[in-house]
């Protein structure tokens, strides 16, 4: 894919830097895998804002993605590719020989009549999804499984991907992009390639009003506000806050651990790298 770029005529198109997705699907997605999607506004089940600066928005179907991958030992044709509004990746829809069909997270050059299928000791080719333990290391995959038959959840956002460093008896290890090295069981699916839409991290919006239509409200500074709403209010003057950053509700924002570690410790060979703050 390559960006888009736009003539200055006005002040947002001056700094606006879009994908371009003239060889994507224009049409409407298929129908039967597709379901209605409600905005929650930001608000949980008791009407209480829980996400901040979150409302309206476009409205969009969710496309429900094949993550499992199950369907074994039958071959399937990428009907198109499709642009999905819940993901930053592209979707493709494929048909099988007994002509259903599935949407797939869509890999990096994975092109309109190609073949993919799923199962044990396949190909090496982009698209096509097996056990870890049947990919040589080295490989680059993507919507790696966590739990054998849970569905892949590692590397399944735009440009992203795994890599196989090698095997330890039962388990497969695997680099994440963060830095991250983890063992996961090698009888674990994963798909070959690296994730589609790897432009998107160069997209500049160009206007708050694109914001707007993907739902995300205008979020206004803790320091901007009084000591009651916010830890870093008030004070004479512009201030930075004087203290380290927080929420509004006290906790840090300067990289406070929340994974429990009891969970995934002993899976974990080297963490992942600490961000340089400049």
């Amino acid at each position: 894919m390559t960006l888009k770029t736009y003539k200055p005529y006005t002040k947002s198109t001056r700094g606006t830097v879009l994908v371009d997705k003239k060889n994507i699907w224009k049409g409407s997605p298929f129908k039967s895998l597709t379901k209605g999607k409600a905005s929650s506004g930001g608000r949980n089940n008791l009407g209480r804002i829980t996400s901040r600066a979150r409302g309206s928005g476009h409205k969009k179907r969710y496309r429900v993605i094949d993550f499992f991958r199950k369907k074994y030992d039958v071959k399937a044709k990428v009907e198109r590719i499709e642009h999905d509004p819940n993901r930053t990746s592209y979707i493709a829809l494929l048909k099988y020989e007994d002509n259903s069909r599935n949407y797939i997270i869509c890999p990096q050059n994975l092109k309109i009549g190609d073949e993919v299928i799923s199962g044990k000791n396949k190909e090496i080719k982009i698209g096509n999804c097996m056990p870890l333990k049947d990919i040589p290391p080295g490989t680059q995959v993507h919507n790696v499984e966590l739990v054998d038959g849970n569905g892949g959840k590692l590397a399944r956002s735009a440009g992203a991907s795994v890599t196989l460093s090698g095997f330890d008896g039962d388990y497969a290890i695997i680099k994440l992009s963060s830095g991250e090295s983890r063992k996961v069981r090698a009888s674990c699916k994963a798909t070959i390639g690296v994730v589609s839409n790897s432009d998107q991290k160069n997209i500049k919006i160009g206007k708050a009003g694109r914001n707007r239509w993907k739902g995300r409200r205008p979020l206004v500074r803790g320091v901007a506000k009084n000591p009651v709403d916010h830890p870093h209010g008030g004070g004479e003057g512009k201030t930075s806050g004087g203290r380290s950053p927080v929420s509004p509700w006290g906790q840090s924002s300067k990289g406070l651990k929340t994974r429990k570690p009891k969970k995934s410790d002993q899976f974990i060979i080297s963490r992942r790298k600490k961000r340089i703050r400049k």
